[in-house]
């Protein structure tokens, strides 16, 4: 097939490529300039950046009139979106209410067609209102995107005025339930806004389940597109798409009418496309994160229509037995966790930057195995997409409060808030190739029959909408009559394992919790899901040095168990919380993690770096006149194949002055593998220092070696 860029593909090929479309968001997307009409391309534009702020602590905006177009700017702050008012001292503390404003020009050329004003998070309820005029309301579900139709509230050729009010008081009646968890509650417009405008027809979705053929070198594409019909006249329409190999900028299939069908007015339409074959495939890995792109298009009457990108990966992760497999190859993963929001300059309004210092960390660490309590930031997960960190997603279904006062069975409120929220969730990031599985809770009391009801409910629902994807709950109840927890239930076992901090007890008490947690469960992997070091009691004062010790001590009894498939440490970051034990306002926190909250490393990021690693040691040794190093694998938790492995040494002079840079390929080496190199040319006359680092695909280091 033909060679195009990733622009020429995504912008719908060379007649989009002329008119000057461009890509924001995923979405194919044009200048604000260009015609839209009846039919036309996909245009989204942001509108994050400066807004007007206040507050409303006595709730009078509403009956004041600050929705309104014509609201006197008196009284308002500018500020830029994404905001969370948190991260200011004199309002960190501040739950309530309070508003944002903004103006934007609605152009002529957008009539016809369909406007909506996106979201992609406010924290944690947002009534939005467009020229005075109520557009929707987005109530209880802090971490979700979500999108109202307003082209009914625009005026075309003039100024238009969006307010939203939002509030982040707690509530009893969504998740995180009340005020039991154990992160910030920062309330604002905490991610990216846009409008989005297209035709009448239009994609709400394109989702792909593109899974390795076994046996095969070929991957089935199973494609479904979610298309509304916002006309007051049924839309026949033909669906078609394009898939392009990221990495080369190759079409690899090519279908542009792969189905016909009509949308009746005012309808949503699921449609599966039929299914397609992918020819040798290239494989999304943690090591070698490979993806594609789909370009979904809709064609009315012979005329262009909608188009829709989404990213994804051809991968296979399943469990069989005691064990976890990628892509057919059995995998023990080792990572880290991750808490959102936690640098006080930023809060859970982070920019991508941050983001971005954040994931490279991880990779540093070796952490390719991670999971999170709440639903994240489309751009982490970009991230983890690309970097290559297998990532369990979670609603923020948090703690043994959330069921509290509930008798037999969850709270209607409750139970369909947690629908609600799983359902955006998996609809808006169920292509991500680096989301592993999907958390249904956190220590939530799974022998509690209010929450195994739940967790049932959950499970049937995430499989309903994902059946490839994994489940499971991370639970903190396993310790005692394991057999009796809704755990059992899941695809796999999560304990968080505190002995010798929360537990108390021993690491010898551990192993014996453990022992029978695999006697319940003994045809399932278990996944320690945290266990760590929190320096939150008077008894436990801060120090890396238990940090360390649990670290090592704990590892080296996890290592002793072959269905033990995966380790996630707690935490990577010490971490804003309002029911923090140290700090004041914006510092206010719990002390968890190997950096703190601005990034500074401990000593235990280096400790975590060396655990982590699929690389048991890396000896540097001087033999017969020439210098060689020695690497032997793990067998056990971190393990799997090292693939396109190479090795760069670094010689070094007086003063440490690098003279000599070269790299080697490795071969493959599997779990438990031992192999000796020289290094080709040796050291030369000079060379004072030797560096050599084991260096992924990626490029990070998996392990360094000085002589």
């Amino acid at each position: 097939m033909g060679r195009w860029t990733r622009r020429q593909f995504l912008e719908g090929g060379v007649k989009a490529a002329a008119a000057g479309t461009a890509i924001l968001g995923g979405s194919c997307s044009s200048g604000p300039s260009g015609a839209l009409g009846g039919n036309g391309p996909r245009q989204v534009i942001s509108l994050s950046g400066t807004w007007l702020f206040r507050f409303d602590p006595s709730d009078q905006g509403e009956a004041a009139g600050w929705q309104g177009a014509g609201a006197s700017a008196e009284g308002w702050d500018e500020v830029e979106v994404p905001h969370t008012w948190q991260v200011s001292e004199r309002t960190a503390d501040y739950l309530g209410r309070a508003w944002y404003r903004k103006e934007f020009d609605a152009l002529p050329a957008w009539a016809g067609g369909v406007v909506r004003l996106e979201f992609e998070a406010v924290f944690h309820t947002a009534h939005v209102w467009v020229n005075g005029k109520k557009a929707g309301e987005h109530t209880g579900k802090g971490y979700t995107a979500f999108a109202f139709d307003v082209t009914p509230f625009l005026v075309y050729g003039a100024a238009n005025t969006i307010a939203v009010r939002v509030d982040n008081a707690f509530s009893p009646d969504m998740l995180p339930r009340g005020n039991s968890y154990d992160w910030a509650p920062d309330g604002g417009i905490t991610r990216p806004v846009h409008l989005i405008l297209t035709p009448e027809a239009y994609f709400e979705h394109a989702w792909i389940d593109a899974l390795p053929d076994p046996g095969k070198n070929t991957a089935s594409l199973r494609i479904t597109v979610v298309v509304r019909n916002a006309s007051p006249k049924a839309s026949p329409i033909e669906v078609g798409y394009r898939v392009l190999d990221e990495a080369s900028g190759r079409i690899v299939l090519d279908n542009p009418s792969a189905l016909s069908v009509s949308v009746p007015a005012g309808a949503v339409r699921e449609i599966e496309l039929p299914i397609a074959s992918l020819d040798k495939p290239k494989l999304w890995h943690f090591d070698h994160p490979h993806l594609y792109f789909l370009e979904a298009r809709i064609a009315a009457k012979g005329k262009a229509g909608d188009s829709l990108a989404a990213t994804f990966g051809v991968r296979r992760i399943e469990v069989r037995g005691a064990a976890f497999l990628l892509n057919g190859e059995p995998v023990r993963l080792a990572g880290v966790e991750r808490m959102a929001g936690s640098h006080p300059a930023y809060g859970m309004a982070e920019p991508a930057s941050w983001i971005a210092h954040d994931n490279d960390d991880l990779k540093e660490l070796n952490c390719i195995f991670s999971r999170v309590h709440w639903q994240q930031d489309k751009r982490l997960l970009d991230e983890c997409d690309r970097k290559g960190i297998l990532i369990q997603v979670e609603v923020p279904t948090w703690g043994p409060d959330t069921f509290k006062g509930m008798e037999g069975r969850p709270a209607a409120a409750v139970m369909e808030n947690g629908l609600e929220q799983l359902r955006e969730m998996i609809g808006r990031d169920r292509n991500h190739p680096s989301i592993f599985s999907w958390g249904l809770c956190n220590e939530i009391g799974g022998q509690n029959p209010a929450a195994r009801e739940f967790v049932r409910a959950m499970l049937r629902e995430a499989k309903r909408l994902d059946p490839n994807r994994l489940c499971s709950y991370a639970s903190n109840s396993l310790q005692s009559t394991p057999e009796k927890d809704v755990a059992g239930e899941m695809d796999f076992i999560e304990w968080n394992e505190y002995y010798e901090t929360w537990y108390g007890g021993t690491a010898a008490d551990m192993r014996r919790s453990l022992e029978a947690i695999h006697g319940a469960f003994p045809d399932k992997p278990v996944v320690i899901s945290e266990y760590g070091f929190c320096a939150c009691t008077e008894d436990r004062p801060e120090g890396d040095e238990p940090r360390i010790r649990i670290l090592r001590e704990h590892n080296r009894v996890f290592r002793d168990y072959p269905w033990l498939a995966g380790l996630i440490f707690f935490c990577y970051n010490d971490y804003r919380t309002h029911i923090g034990d140290k700090g004041f306002g914006v510092l206010k926190q719990r002390i968890h993690g190997v950096v703190d909250l601005y990034g500074a490393r401990k000593p235990s990021f280096e400790a975590l770096r060396a655990e982590s690693s699929p690389i048991e040691s890396l000896t540097i040794e001087e033999a017969g006149g020439g210098t060689g190093v020695v690497i032997r694998t793990r067998d056990t938790v971190p393990a799997y194949t090292l693939s396109g492995y190479s090795l760069r040494w670094i010689c070094f002079g007086r003063g440490l002055i690098p003279l000599v840079l070269k790299h080697q390929a490795l071969p493959d080496l599997k779990p438990g593998d031992e192999i000796r190199m020289t290094l080709e040319g040796g050291r030369p006359a000079g060379c004072t220092a030797l560096k050599v680092d084991i260096l992924r695909p990626t490029g990070y280091s998996a392990l360094t070696g000085k002589a």
